[in-house]
């Protein structure tokens, strides 16, 4: 069992302020709300800064600045960097450094955000607690290249409060005097910050506990439809995890991922370029692996059983399924080494091909429920 952080480690600055903004995002403006109600105006407000503030992160802390997977204009990234501060996750050279921290030592001690040390550690526990020494900056020299970056790590403090909390504020007050600017801050403001920081944190605990893993189990990443559905997209974190340079996350035509599309209408207006992407064959390859490993560790453990005639049709089932998947591993692999560009018609045979697979390997598990139960 690993022990608990100290007490003299607790970092008091971050500690109190998301004390105080859980304390009035729960109690002030739900106070508020009871009693004046929420106009159009500050819905409007709301809105915006979720939708900025959000996609500042996902789009521009995340995907631009931590894994480099597009180019951006610096319309683009201002604006990120700007709104990235309003969400008072601390400046894009902190923040990516912790982050690629992570993806180096997922799921171990280095990890800034590690989920072998407990839920809560992963969610928030890692930000109110400081871990001594600190781990020094030294995996963003790219990032200290880049002017705005720098104005935004001297700046970012300043700009989250007057950008993020007061303007807020004083744009109520001209839409409703002081009830309005209360509002404001309130609404668009603390509610806001408390919103988009809880659906960032889910990312680093939920997405690491509950889900799927159709790409690998080498870690303990998970995909959740859930929670792409309130973090624009970033909940398909198993697939982010096998390939993180990748600007999309939901890689799959039917998946939800805001921020993808974003990136690829920015990259029409010429406000973004360089969209690193994964080829389909090398997607398909790491499923066709899991599912492999799927159906060995299912061959091993038929193999276990004790029930002769059970055991000798579900192994031979299993075996063929096995084949299956050798061919098309071997299929898919060649098309790798050789460069060869997959059509939409092929991987979507493959795809299904693949679904089908684990479909059957879990229908030979069902058969044996009944009987171990």
């Amino acid at each position: 069992m690993k022990k608990l952080v100290p007490t003299k480690r607790v970092d008091w600055i971050n500690t109190a302020f998301l004390f105080l903004i859980t304390l009035l995002a729960l109690i002030a403006a739900p106070i508020y709300l009871w009693h004046h109600g929420m106009n159009a105006f500050q819905t409007g407000m709301f809105v915006f800064y979720v939708l900025a503030t959000g996609m500042s992160i996902t789009l521009g802390y995340h995907r631009l600045f931590s894994h480099l997977s597009f180019k951006a204009k610096w319309p683009v990234r201002l604006f990120t960097l700007v709104f990235g501060a309003c969400a008072f996750e601390n400046s894009v050279i902190n923040w990516a450094s912790d982050h690629r921290r992570h993806h180096k030592h997922t799921d171990h001690d280095d990890d800034p955000y590690d989920i072998s040390k407990g839920f809560f550690w992963a969610h928030i526990g890692w930000i109110l607690f400081k871990v001594l020494p600190e781990p020094p900056l030294d995996n963003v020299a790219d990032l200290r290249k880049d002017r705005l970056v720098m104005w935004q790590a001297k700046w970012d403090k300043v700009i989250a409060l007057t950008v993020g909390l007061m303007l807020p504020a004083a744009l109520g007050y001209l839409h409703g005097g002081p009830t309005g600017a209360l509002g404001g801050f309130l609404i668009a403001g603390v509610l806001r910050v408390f919103v988009v920081q809880q659906c960032t944190f889910f990312i680093n605990s939920l997405c690491h506990t509950i889900g799927r893993q159709p790409y690998s189990t080498k870690c303990s990443a998970r995909d959740s439809f859930l929670m792409s559905l309130f973090t624009f997209g970033e909940g398909y974190h198993n697939y982010h995890h096998e390939f993180q340079h990748d600007y999309r996350n939901g890689v799959k035509p039917w998946n939800f991922d805001p921020t993808k599309w974003a990136i690829w209408c920015l990259s029409k207006v010429g406000l973004a370029s360089n969209l690193r992407r994964v080829p389909h064959a090398k997607i398909l390859l790491a499923e066709v692996n899991e599912a492999r490993r799927r159906a060995e560790a299912e061959l091993a453990r038929v193999a276990a059983s004790e029930d002769t005639a059970w055991k000798e049709s579900a192994s031979e089932a299993i075996e063929k399924l096995l084949e299956q998947l050798a061919d098309c591993y071997q299929a898919l692999e060649e098309s790798v080494a050789d460069k060869v560009k997959l059509s939409r018609e092929a991987a979507e045979r493959w795809s299904r091909e693949i679904r089908e697979v684990l479909e059957h390997l879990g229908e030979i598990r069902q058969l044996r429920l009944p009987q171990l139960a």
